[in-house]
C-alpha cells in the first residue's frame, strides 16, 4: 500500500510539472501571436524555455526535499526561495537570451539591459508561480493530515474520557467504600466522617477534571491519598502505602487520574491477589528539566497480564502520554524483586 501511494504522488508530480510548463509553452505562443508572425524558431524558443524550466525546477524540487523546506519555518524558508529563484532566473534568463541569439529572433549585436533584466524579471516570475504551487498543495497537503491526526487524537481522547469515567464510577469500588464506612460508623464514627470526607474528594474531583487536560501533580497526590486511606479501611494491615514527593513537583502539570488509574489497578491485580497484602509506593521528583514519577506495588505479571492492558493500565496511560506530550514522555513497566514498578517520565 505504501509503495503504491508513492508512486502515485510521483505520478501526479510529473503531470503537474509537464502540464504546467506546457500550459506555459501555449501562453507564449499564444501572446506572441497576437502582435506578429510566429515561426518555427519561436516554438523552438519557447519549448526550450519550458524545457529549462522543466529541468531546473525538478533539480530545485530536490534541494527542497532534501533540506526539509515544507516543514520550516517561513521565516526560514522565504529568503532561500528568494535567493534560489533569482539564481535559476538568472541562469535561464542568459540560456534563453542565447538560444534566441542562435535561433535569429533577436536582430541586435548586443543584448541590451533592458532587454535582459525584462526576460529576468519574466522568468522570475514564472519560477514565483511555480513556487508558491508547490509550497500551496505541501502545505494543504500537511494541513489535512493535521486535522485527520487531530480528529483522530480527539477521538481517542474521547474514548479514554469514556473508560477513565468507567473507572472512576467503579460500582465495586463504591461498593465496597460504601461497606467499610458502614462498618466503621458504629465502631469509629469520628473515622467514618473522615472516610465520608475522602470519598466524597474523589467524586469532587472526578466530577472537576472531567474536561481538564492535565492537573497540578498536588492535586493528584491529594485524591491518591484519600483513594489509599479508604482502601487501607478495606485492606487494614494487609496494606501498606507510602508517597514522597518532591516539593518541586507539586505545581508540575500532569493527566488527572493518571496516577490514581494505576494505583487502582496495582491494587487489584496486585496486593489484593496476595494472602499477606503488600505495599503501594508512589515517588515523585524533578530529574533533568523531567519529572519522574515511580509506582510500585507488591505483586507480579506474565506476559498474558500485559496483553491485557485494559486492567494494568498501560494501554490507556500510553494513549494519553502520546496525545499530550508526543515522544517527549516515555512509559516503562517491569517486574523486579517481586515488585510490579511503573516509571514514568514527563517533559515540563
Amino acid at each position: 500500500m505504501s509503495l503504491k501511494f508513492k508512486y502515485s504522488r510521483r505520478q501526479v508530480y510529473w503531470l503537474c510539472q509537464i502540464g504546467g510548463w506546457t500550459m506555459l509553452f501555449l501562453i507564449n505562443l499564444f501572446f506572441t501571436m497576437t502582435y506578429q508572425a510566429v515561426n518555427f524558431s519561436h516554438i523552438y524558443a519557447f519549448l526550450y524555455l519550458s524545457l529549462l524550466g522543466l529541468v531546473f525546477t525538478h533539480f530545485d524540487k530536490g534541494y527542497i526535499v532534501r533540506y526539509e523546506l515544507v516543514k520550516r519555518p517561513i521565516k526560514q524558508i522565504l529568503p532561500r526561495i528568494l535567493f534560489s529563484s533569482l539564481m535559476l532566473s538568472v541562469v535561464m534568463t542568459v540560456l534563453f537570451l542565447i538560444a534566441t541569439r542562435l535561433l535569429h529572433l533577436n536582430h541586435s549585436k548586443t543584448i541590451g539591459v533592458d532587454i535582459f533584466v525584462n526576460n529576468l524579471f519574466n522568468i522570475w516570475m514564472i519560477l514565483g508561480i511555480w513556487y508558491l504551487i508547490y509550497f500551496a498543495i505541501h502545505y494543504f497537503e500537511g494541513f489535512n493530515k493535521a486535522e485527520i491526526e487531530r480528529f483522530r487524537w480527539e477521538a481517542a481522547v474521547k474514548d479514554f474520557e469514556l473508560k477513565t469515567l468507567k473507572s472512576q464510577l467503579n460500582p465495586h469500588f463504591m461498593f465496597n467504600a460504601l461497606n467499610s464506612i458502614r462498618a466503621l460508623v458504629e465502631e469509629n464514627p469520628e473515622r467514618a466522617k473522615e472516610t465520608i470526607t475522602q470519598l466524597s474528594n474523589i467524586f469532587r474531583y472526578s466530577l472537576r477534571i472531567e474536561k481538564t487536560e492535565t492537573v497540578p501533580l498536588e492535586d493528584e497526590i491529594r485524591i491518591v491519598r484519600d483513594y489509599l486511606a479508604l482502601e487501607k479501611v478495606r485492606y487494614e494491615e494487609r496494606l501498606n502505602y507510602s508517597i514522597s514527593v518532591d516539593e518541586a513537583a507539586d505545581r508540575i502539570e500532569i493527566p488527572p487520574m493518571m496516577i490514581q488509574t494505576l494505583v487502582e489497578n496495582g491494587i487489584k491485580h496486585g496486593i489484593a491477589k496476595l494472602h499477606s497484602g503488600g505495599t503501594v509506593s508512589i515517588k515523585a521528583a524533578v530529574e533533568g528539566g523531567k519529572l519522574t514519577i515511580q509506582i510500585t506495588n507488591s505483586g507480579s505479571f506474565s506476559d498474558a497480564d500485559l496483553q491485557n492492558t485494559t486492567g494494568f493500565g498501560v494501554s490507556n496511560t500510553k494513549q494519553r502520554l502520546q496525545i499530550i506530550y508526543g515522544r517527549s514522555a516515555e512509559f516503562k513497566i517491569f517486574e523486579e524483586n517481586k515488585n510490579v514498578i511503573v516509571l514514568i517520565t514527563i517533559p515540563f
